[in-house]
């Protein structure tokens, strides 16, 4: 009888055992995950950062034949003049659907 009573106890530390291991495990994992976001956001800005230090963003409108212009402010600033070679990427806001009508 002595020795049933010891399993069980034995049993049951194991298990509380196992299971402060894996509330560790789950801890430590959580902490290491929370840095590699928190790298990968400081990561993001950083590039926004770069990506606006010596850049312009502005909104514009594509005029006919697909010409869209650079406003005199950021001409100025960036000094850009004509024929100057630049860099533009594209990112559509609002889309101008002619000649439809929404229902």
């Amino acid at each position: 009888m002595g020795n049933n009573t010891n399993t069980k106890d034995g049993g049951t530390s194991a298990f509380k055992k196992a299971i402060e291991k894996g509330s560790e495990a789950q801890s430590e994992f959580l902490k290491q995950f929370s840095s590699i976001q928190q790298d990968t956001i400081q990561n993001f800005f950083t590039m926004l950062q770069g990506l606006t230090y010596y850049n312009a963003m502005f909104k514009t409108t594509v005029q006919s034949g697909g010409r869209i212009s650079i406003p005199d402010a950021e001409r100025k600033a960036l000094r850009i003049e004509e024929g100057d070679l630049v860099q533009v990427i594209l990112i559509p806001i609002e889309r101008m659907r002619r000649g439809t009508e929404t229902k």
